[in-house]
């Protein structure tokens, strides 16, 4: 066996962790769900084998919804513990899926958001950005309690689930037309020391100017009016990149 079959054996065995975006797409669903559920019922495993063929996104998405109906929600605490971060990201997508109200799907995502993986965090976000786009008021006054987090990683998801256009998930139609009410969390974050946050805010702000240019330029130029840290001026060359 290469080195690299041996690579893919122990990411479809549920061994190991994907160490890059390309390792994370080329998990075999079929063969990992098999090897984490070998009591599966042929059912289940069938319907697999067709989500193996969807893309990624589509993907991870329909596995939640499958493993919400064999074996239910209440596996999360189990995949929550896996080794593997697509595993992991089975979770995030079981809470997605579940009919709960956003204060609770929120609440649920939260330790999934907060994952040592890179991949596992960015599921935790899509996974529940569709209830989040639905409830925008809402989810805005919960997330901006999560942009004081002492951890980087939570504080990022508060800017990242809520990025007007984001990337490979439907954009929120309401913050391209005002990203206004975005600024709930924008101030926290504005001089954020982590890198990490800063890149998201920024990204938010350039998703922002595609539709509400001005809107960009007017906020950047206050936050820059007074002797604006480092981070500050980072994020908003982040922000202005495509701006004209």
């Amino acid at each position: 066996m290469t080195r690299r079959d041996g690579r893919a054996a122990a990411l479809n065995s549920g061994q190991a962790e994907a160490a890059t975006l390309a390792e994370v797409l080329v998990v075999d669903t079929p063969i990992l769900f098999r090897s984490v559920f070998p009591e599966a019922p042929d059912r289940c495993s069938a319907e697999v084998d067709a989500v193996g063929r969807l893309g990624i996104s589509a993907r991870m998405a329909a596995m939640g919804q499958l493993l919400v109906r064999w074996p239910g929600s209440a596996v999360i605490e189990r995949l929550h513990h896996h080794r593997s971060d697509t595993v992991r990201g089975w979770g995030c997508f079981i809470i997605g899926a579940q009919n709960m109200s956003l204060r609770e799907r929120l609440a649920a995502i939260r330790p999934f958001a907060d994952d040592p993986h890179f991949g596992v965090r960015e599921w935790a976000w899509l996974a529940v950005r569709p209830a989040i786009a639905e409830r925008l008021d809402d989810a805005l006054t919960i997330l901006s309690d999560w942009a004081a987090d002492p951890s980087e990683r939570i504080r990022r998801f508060a800017s990242e689930a809520t990025r007007p256009r984001g990337v490979w998930c439907k954009h929120i139609a309401a913050l391209k037309a005002n990203p206004e009410p975005g600024r709930v969390l924008l101030d926290q974050l504005r001089a954020d020391p982590a890198a990490y946050v800063q890149d998201s805010v920024g990204n938010w702000l350039n998703d922002a100017a595609k539709t509400r240019p001005e809107w960009v330029r007017h906020l950047v130029d206050e936050w820059l009016a007074h002797s604006a840290p480092s981070a500050t001026q980072r994020i908003a060359k982040r922000a202005l990149r495509s701006i004209d």
